[in-house]
């Protein structure tokens, strides 16, 4: 069993099953590069305290400096057995440094370090999942870009509605992950790493020998660290990590429609689209099958995203003030959080880049009239006739097309006047043109 940071007042050995059922090391080894750096800064807080000695601290930096360069390079390799990242890391320190690693823990305890460290770890998160988001945007700003005249049939209800521009469409989707991106710059700039807190009631600030003066010594360092303005909300804060999860389940749920879209839009029905094979699987025993798995999995991931979100939520529910060890258990919600979704932000922003539009197929579903029937209603308004009237003429015009099978463009123009004398058989016909009916609407703002 290796060393713990406590254990003084204890004369038995933890039971093996309740060392492994309390252990987080096997998640938390994700934050060493932080709690290392966050080691840094109070190292430092130590030493213009007055409680290390100057070259006390230069050699508990050194070491820790060492051990940073490693987690940053991803050559930090932690022992399975230790507590926790805060114990292993300690125990590392030991074996460079000797018994003076033991004066690192003064003023600080694991609740406000693990505080700190969480939120020095989301931060630089936020800012890659920022620029991933923003990455996407710009893909499908891309895509819109290289298919700027290309139109398509709009949707509601999943019936066909009235012919867009398929760079409005993607434009769309850019839009909400625009939103995303700045959602979560918002979220970041909520979190301010803090120490000071203790375990709960705060550090000391003065003694005979050292003045351990947080809001002084620890503001100003490269990690913005801030001294607390409350100790006990500091150890028991974790909104911030539910305010990550609810900025992600956003996310998920954009990346989630997104995915549904296309994937609808890559059938054999549709045909709209083809998704490049580097994107696709195929199946063990039909061998013609080329499916949108990339897709589906980020569709079924949006449950995972906002299963992490209800976990943390219900588990801070009815904590009482300060920390309790349940707090341990947000870890695994965020990191899987975070790691599902900048995938999947880099997966969509590849399958983008390489999607092709079937304009034949696109093509033969603008051929269907009904996209069309609102045009014909605003050519009756435009002739004086009432929009309810109107609206009602084009749906009777519709339903008789339906029934005999006749389009309504081979109508002729008498039976046109039977519903309405304001018909004019050769406007109503110059109607069916997906450039006419997308070039006669105007309510996006346009970058191009």
């Amino acid at each position: 069993m290796t060393k713990k940071l406590w254990g003084g007042r204890f004369s038995k050995e933890i039971d093996p099953l309740a060392d492994e059922f309390s252990k987080s090391i096997q998640y938390d080894h994700k934050l060493a590069e932080f709690d290392i750096l966050g080691s840094m800064v109070h190292t430092e807080v130590l030493k213009k305290s007055g409680y290390l000695k100057k070259v006390e601290a230069a050699k508990l930096c050194k070491a820790l400096k060492s051990l940073y360069a490693a987690a940053r390079n991803g050559d930090y390799s932690f022992d399975p057995a230790s507590e926790d990242i805060h114990t292993d890391i300690q125990n590392k320190l030991q074996k460079k440094v000797g018994s003076l690693v033991l004066k690192l823990q003064t003023a600080r305890s694991r609740n406000d370090q693990v505080a700190f460290t969480t939120k020095l770890y989301a931060k630089a998160k936020l800012s890659e999942l920022e620029s991933l988001a923003s990455g996407l945007a710009a893909s499908l700003d891309l895509a819109a870009a290289k298919n700027k005249d290309l139109v398509i049939p709009g949707f509601t209800h999943m019936q066909h509605a009235q012919p867009v521009y398929v760079k409005d469409y993607l434009g769309a989707y850019a839009q909400m992950l625009e939103r995303d991106s700045l959602k979560l710059s918002q979220v970041s700039s909520n979190i301010k790493p803090v120490m000071g807190a203790g375990a709960l009631a705060g550090t000391p600030v003065a003694s005979s020998s050292y003045n351990i003066d947080m809001a002084k010594f620890a503001k100003g360092f490269k990690a913005r660290v801030e001294a607390t303005a409350n100790s006990l909300d500091t150890v028991s804060d974790r909104d911030f990590v539910i305010e990550i999860l609810a900025a992600l389940s956003v996310v998920a749920m954009h990346l989630s429609r997104l995915s549904e879209d296309l994937i609808i839009w890559s059938t054999k029905e549709f045909g709209f689209v083809d998704i490049d094979e580097a994107y696709c699987t195929g199946s063990s025993l039909m061998p013609q099958k080329k499916n949108a798995d990339i897709l589906e999995l980020a569709r079924g991931n949006a449950g995972r995203i906002y299963g992490n979100l209800v976990c943390v939520l219900t588990m801070m529910k009815g904590l009482p003030l300060s920390y309790n060890r349940d707090m341990q258990l947000d870890k695994e919600p965020l990191f899987n959080s975070i790691e599902v979704v900048s995938s999947e932000l880099k997966l969509l922003a590849g399958l983008i880049k390489t999607l092709k539009f079937n304009k034949a197929n696109i093509a033969r579903h603008l051929k269907d009239e009904s996209l069309y029937a609102t045009d014909i209603v605003y050519y009756l308004v435009d002739k004086g006739v009432a929009f309810k009237d109107a609206h009602t003429i084009v749906g009777k015009l519709v339903k008789i097309s339906l029934k005999t099978g006749v389009p309504i463009k081979e109508m002729p123009e008498s039976a046109l006047k039977g519903y309405c004398d304001k018909f004019v058989k050769k406007s109503v016909v110059r109607l069916f043109d997906p450039k006419v009916s997308v070039s006669s609407k105007r309510s996006i703002k346009r970058k191009n």
